[in-house]
Protein backbone atom coordinates (compact mmCIF):
# COMPACT_ATOMS: atom_id res chain seq x y z
CA UNK A 1 0.00 0.00 0.00
CA UNK A 2 0.90 3.53 -0.94
CA UNK A 3 2.01 5.25 2.43
CA UNK A 4 1.45 9.20 1.80
CA UNK A 5 1.77 12.49 3.51
CA UNK A 6 -0.22 15.61 3.05
CA UNK A 7 0.89 18.65 3.69
CA UNK A 8 -1.93 22.01 3.47
CA UNK A 9 -2.33 24.76 5.45
CA UNK A 10 -6.09 24.52 5.42
CA UNK A 11 -7.50 21.67 7.83
CA UNK A 12 -10.53 21.26 5.42
CA UNK A 13 -8.25 20.50 2.55
CA UNK A 14 -6.34 17.97 4.14
CA UNK A 15 -9.67 16.45 5.02
CA UNK A 16 -10.88 15.94 1.68
CA UNK A 17 -8.14 14.78 0.14
CA UNK A 18 -7.38 12.16 2.24
CA UNK A 19 -11.19 10.90 1.83
CA UNK A 20 -10.57 11.06 -1.41
CA UNK A 21 -7.12 9.07 -1.11
CA UNK A 22 -7.64 6.64 1.35
CA UNK A 23 -11.19 5.87 -0.70
CA UNK A 24 -8.89 5.07 -3.44
CA UNK A 25 -6.91 2.68 -1.55
CA UNK A 26 -3.73 4.64 -0.46
CA UNK A 27 -2.57 5.42 3.59
CA UNK A 28 -1.90 8.60 5.24
CA UNK A 29 0.73 8.05 7.49
CA UNK A 30 0.78 11.83 8.40
CA UNK A 31 -0.70 15.46 7.84
CA UNK A 32 1.32 18.69 8.09
CA UNK A 33 0.23 22.38 7.76
CA UNK A 34 3.26 24.07 6.43
CA UNK A 35 6.30 23.41 5.18
CA UNK A 36 8.74 23.21 7.88
CA UNK A 37 6.37 20.66 9.10
CA UNK A 38 6.36 18.30 6.21
CA UNK A 39 10.03 18.18 6.12
CA UNK A 40 10.40 16.81 9.47
CA UNK A 41 7.38 14.55 9.07
CA UNK A 42 9.04 13.24 5.77
CA UNK A 43 12.41 12.77 7.66
CA UNK A 44 10.55 11.05 10.38
CA UNK A 45 7.74 8.18 8.35
CA UNK A 46 9.69 8.41 4.58
CA UNK A 47 6.30 8.33 2.92
CA UNK A 48 6.27 6.71 -0.80
CA UNK A 49 4.62 10.11 -1.54
CA UNK A 50 3.84 14.05 -0.73
CA UNK A 51 1.30 16.60 -1.81
CA UNK A 52 2.78 19.74 -1.03
CA UNK A 53 0.45 22.92 -1.36
CA UNK A 54 2.57 25.69 -2.42
CA UNK A 55 1.22 28.87 -0.60
CA UNK A 56 1.56 28.33 3.30
CA UNK A 57 2.82 30.03 6.30
CA UNK A 58 6.63 29.43 8.17
CA UNK A 59 7.58 27.66 4.52
CA UNK A 60 6.29 27.35 1.31
CA UNK A 61 5.91 24.00 -0.64
CA UNK A 62 8.93 25.21 -2.85
CA UNK A 63 10.95 26.03 -0.19
CA UNK A 64 10.03 22.26 1.50
CA UNK A 65 10.87 20.31 -1.54
CA UNK A 66 13.71 21.29 -2.31
CA UNK A 67 14.56 20.42 1.18
CA UNK A 68 12.61 17.22 1.30
CA UNK A 69 14.94 16.80 -2.34
CA UNK A 70 18.24 17.74 -0.80
CA UNK A 71 17.35 14.80 2.25
CA UNK A 72 15.81 12.25 -0.18
CA UNK A 73 16.62 12.88 -4.42
CA UNK A 74 13.84 10.12 -5.24
CA UNK A 75 11.19 11.52 -3.19
CA UNK A 76 7.75 12.13 -5.36
CA UNK A 77 6.58 15.07 -4.70
CA UNK A 78 3.38 16.25 -5.90
CA UNK A 79 2.56 19.81 -5.70
CA UNK A 80 -0.96 21.15 -5.39
CA UNK A 81 -2.12 24.88 -6.44
CA UNK A 82 -5.06 27.15 -6.89
CA UNK A 83 -5.68 28.36 -10.66
CA UNK A 84 -3.33 31.43 -11.57
CA UNK A 85 -0.22 29.76 -9.57
CA UNK A 86 1.62 28.41 -13.03
CA UNK A 87 4.72 30.25 -12.52
CA UNK A 88 4.94 28.79 -9.29
CA UNK A 89 4.19 25.34 -10.59
CA UNK A 90 7.04 25.86 -12.99
CA UNK A 91 9.76 26.76 -10.39
CA UNK A 92 8.05 23.54 -8.13
CA UNK A 93 8.39 21.04 -11.66
CA UNK A 94 12.12 22.10 -12.12
CA UNK A 95 13.28 22.14 -8.84
CA UNK A 96 12.28 18.18 -8.71
CA UNK A 97 8.30 17.82 -8.26
CA UNK A 98 7.10 14.69 -10.00
CA UNK A 99 3.93 16.47 -10.69
CA UNK A 100 0.90 18.99 -10.20
CA UNK A 101 -2.45 18.87 -9.21
CA UNK A 102 -5.33 22.21 -9.46
CA UNK A 103 -7.92 23.00 -6.36
CA UNK A 104 -10.70 22.13 -5.86
CA UNK A 105 -9.10 18.65 -6.27
CA UNK A 106 -10.77 16.38 -8.56
CA UNK A 107 -10.38 12.93 -7.47
CA UNK A 108 -10.29 11.08 -11.09
CA UNK A 109 -7.13 13.92 -11.36
CA UNK A 110 -5.82 12.58 -8.10
CA UNK A 111 -6.00 8.82 -9.00
CA UNK A 112 -4.80 9.16 -12.65
CA UNK A 113 -1.71 11.66 -10.82
CA UNK A 114 -0.57 8.90 -8.15
CA UNK A 115 -0.73 6.15 -10.68
CA UNK A 116 1.23 8.48 -13.16
CA UNK A 117 3.98 9.12 -10.11
CA UNK A 118 4.28 5.93 -8.65
CA UNK A 119 4.67 3.81 -11.77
Amino acid sequence: MTRLLITDDAAFMRMTLKKMVTDAGYEVVAEAENGQEAVALYEEHKPDLVTMDITMPEMNGIEALEKIKAFDPDAKVIMCSAMGQQSMVIDAIQKGASDFIVKPFDEARIKESFEKVMS
